[in-house]
């Protein structure tokens, strides 16, 4: 009886050995799945980081085209400036003309009622 004691101590202990390799080979299939996400997420990370820098270049050399053209914009206020004034006088030019032409053609049907010349 003791041999079948010991045998059945035997196998409970194999039964436990197996077990406990197999439940150490789980947890170490799962820490090794872990340990990969883990290693993707940081290459994702460093990716990304690489992407964002390159959008930071981009944005700065935005920045700079802006100012450039800002500046560009305010030498060209002056211009505008002369342009609108141009165009008051001009628009003050037209009625100046606009009155003269008719000043001049009532003078003209002055000149020819007064001289009886048929209208041209």
């Amino acid at each position: 009886m003791a041999s079948g004691t010991e045998d059945q101590k035997d196998q409970l202990a194999e039964s436990l050995d197996d077990l406990f390799t197999s439940v150490s080979t789980m947890i170490k299939g799962e820490l090794q799945g872990t340990n990969n996400i883990l290693e993707l997420l940081e290459k994702m990370n460093v990716r990304v980081a690489e992407e964002y820098k390159g959008f930071g270049d981009v944005a700065s050399g935005l920045r700079v085209f802006v100012e450039q053209l800002k500046s560009k914009s305010n030498s060209f206020d002056e211009y505008v400036q002369q342009i609108d004034a141009i165009e008051r006088q001009v628009t003050e030019f037209e009625a100046v003309i606009s009155m003269l032409d008719k000043h001049v053609s009532l003078l003209e049907s002055k000149m020819q009622s007064v001289y009886q010349i048929p209208p041209s």
